[in-house]
């Protein structure tokens, strides 16, 4: 079921939004303390949150910003105001559409359901996009052959890449250096499969925080590497 969270400090406006919202299977939790909302918004899972704009501890200017610092989930503001400059204010701050008070029950169900439809369309999308190995801190975007540790992209040589893509999408394990020389370079392994001990270590010099103790790729000695997971 939809989770919504409503942060409005008019109890009787929070609960006729709740029970049409109910009414149409939406899992609703309300918050009438700005602090106390801002805190779900960020450690609970919702779908979207409808966000009053004039609370009285934190207003949902600010609300929004430090939402918008984590999760880029639907927000709906509802206020009282009709001025262009706040509505401005509020969208440059990320916020994804504007209800003014008094406002009709049925429009803002219409609206949180196209708000949901079109976030869950965007994320399927980008879903669908990428194809993307994550492990304790390490990301390979393989779509974009591009690579991360803790956030930080690293630059990587197209063979670096292919080696380092195929024992992460083969943990645990172990290839022979011959088998990964024939596989990384497509070639018989009567070659110089001394390349692929370089290129282990210049791999492990981007990924690893410490190359002595690898977490990522793993030495079996007498047989070859493998990807640790």
């Amino acid at each position: 079921m939809n989770k919504i969270l409503i942060i409005e400090d008019e109890l009787s406006i929070a609960e006729l939004e709740r029970d049409y919202l109910e009414l149409h299977e939406f899992q609703v939790q309300i918050e009438t303390n700005g602090a106390r909302g801002l805190e779900q918004a960020l450690n609970e899972d919702y779908k979207l949150i409808i966000l009053d704009l004039m609370l009285p501890d934190l207003d949902g200017f600010e609300i929004c910003r430090r939402i918008r610092e984590k999760k880029d989930i639907p927000i709906i503001m509802v206020t009282a105001k009709k001025n262009d400059i706040d509505k401005i204010r509020g969208l440059g701050l990320g916020v994804d559409d504007y209800v003014t008070k008094p406002f009709s029950p049925s429009e803002l169900v219409a609206r949180v359901k196209a708000h949901i439809a079109r976030y869950e369309r965007l994320i399927g999308s980008t879903a669908t996009q990428n194809d993307v190995v994550e492990i304790r801190g390490l990301k390979i975007d393989k779509t974009d052959r591009r690579v991360y540790v803790d956030g930080e992209e690293k630059i990587f040589t197209n063979k670096e890449f292919d080696l380092l893509t195929f024992l992460a999408t083969n943990p645990n394990k172990v290839f022979s250096k011959e088998e990964l020389f024939n596989k990384i370079w497509n070639m018989e392994s009567i070659g110089d499969i001394a390349t692929v001990t370089v290129h282990i270590k210049k791999i492990r010099e981007k990924i690893e925080f410490d190359t002595s103790k690898p977490q990522y790729i793993e030495t079996v000695w007498g047989v070859g590497y493998r990807f640790r997971v």
